[in-house]
């Protein structure tokens, strides 16, 4: 088996719910960042010989295999072929796993892997009843942005809470306070814009035409623990879990180039040589990349002395504290260096690809290393990658 290797990662800036990608279809979002890919290796598209993208909604305009539009749609011949695989909020490490192991076992040897969502375009559903229309009655109405939706009966209640509610309850069992929540939400967007400001993310980013934004349309320079001290709990009276240390909704799109040793010129990257999945209780997921984490170093033969730097998704502060509190080893300044998903933002499909293509550059900036890349997952899942150069 060849090794995988990751030769580019770029990513659009993410926009708010409501801002400047919100105008933009999903399948668009994605041919941006196809098109940017190929451009920016200078690598045939039609070397390609899949494209695997993440999304974890397609109830709207990414609806009928998004990565097969948006290869089309980015101008790719149509002998490349596409598919869309969905994992919820890791959908895009997903994606990007199965491009590995096609190019690990010899199906492939140039994988364009990523993922999109816009959270903005989202639409409402509603549910059709089986009975003739004339007798149907009244009708639920769904937002698809998020969250759960037409829960089976028979799936127990405890397990269905909403992710908010999950990440009160670990900030309850794990004794998180609102204080160290809000101080590790503001510290989030003190990295990100200061990696902005530095130029930090310039070889990672491609623009939306018409649609351009300075940097992820999230960041909050005047973020302050005393001013996110003033916002309410979203999810209990007594809560902690607010809008200030909890991700937002988000639209963006992002793509990872993967192939075997010397399948294009270029230098690559990084190369993958651990992932893994772990599973709890649905209402547990915040926790899960913890044991995914240390599942895939084993298998990459590493342990926690040989990271140099963690890039966890941070679906939420509590979330990122305890799977902090979960890695004992982890010098917490290697957490999510230049900030995350708290002031990024976290366009479900998309944020896997961010974090992976996040790592990737950073460890070329470093001259070399061992990254862990880690996402909880809603229903209970984690998904863990490990990635040296």
């Amino acid at each position: 088996m060849t090794g995988a290797f990751i030769y580019d990662a770029v990513r659009t800036p993410f926009g708010r719910a409501g801002g400047a990608l919100s105008g933009v279809r999903p399948d668009d979002l994605a041919a941006t960042v196809m098109r940017a890919s190929a451009e920016r290796t200078g690598i045939d598209p039609g070397r390609i010989d899949d494209v695997i993208f993440g999304d974890a909604n397609q109830a709207g305009e990414d609806n009928r295999n998004v990565a097969r539009f948006g290869a089309l749609l980015a101008g790719f011949p149509t002998t490349v072929t596409g598919t869309t695989v969905n994992r919820l909020c890791a959908s895009s490490v997903e994606a990007v796993i199965q491009a590995a192991r096609a190019v690990e076992s010899g199906d492939a040897q140039i994988v364009l892997a990523g993922g999109v969502e816009s959270m903005s375009r989202a639409p409402f559903v509603v549910e059709k009843s089986a009975k003739p229309w004339p007798s149907v009655g009244n009708q639920t109405m769904w937002n698809t942005s998020i969250g759960w939706r037409m829960v089976n009966p028979a799936f127990p209640a405890p397990w269905s809470i909403s992710n908010g509610e999950s990440a009160e309850r670990i900030a309850r069992e794990w004794s998180i306070s609102r204080e160290q929540q809000d101080a590790f939400a503001v510290r989030s967007h003190q990295r990100a814009a200061a990696a902005w400001a530095d130029g930090v993310f310039d070889d990672e980013i491609v623009q939306v035409p018409g649609a351009e934004l300075a940097r992820d349309e999230g960041i909050r320079d005047g973020s302050t623990v005393e001013k996110l001290a003033a916002l309410r709990p979203l999810f209990a009276a007594d809560g902690t879990v607010t809008a200030g240390n909890a991700s937002s909704i988000n639209d963006g799109a992002s793509a990872v180039l993967i192939g075997g040793e010397g399948a294009i010129a270029a230098e690559p990257l990084a190369r993958i040589t651990g992932r893994a999945t772990h599973g709890v209780d649905p209402d547990l997921f915040p926790i899960a990349p913890i044991e995914a984490a240390n599942r895939a170093l084993a298998r990459s033969g590493r342990s926690w002395a040989d990271v140099d730097f963690v890039e966890l998704n941070e679906a939420f502060a509590s979330q990122s504290l305890a799977c902090l509190a979960g890695w004992p080893e982890l010098d917490p300044e290697r957490l999510n260096v230049h900030g995350g998903a708290l002031a990024i933002g976290h366009p479900l499909g998309a944020s896997g690809g961010r974090i992976i293509g996040r790592a990737a550059h950073g460890l070329r900036r470093l001259g070399g290393g061992v990254a862990v890349v880690a996402i909880c997952i809603g229903v209970g899942q984690g998904l863990a990658v490990v990635l040296e150069r």
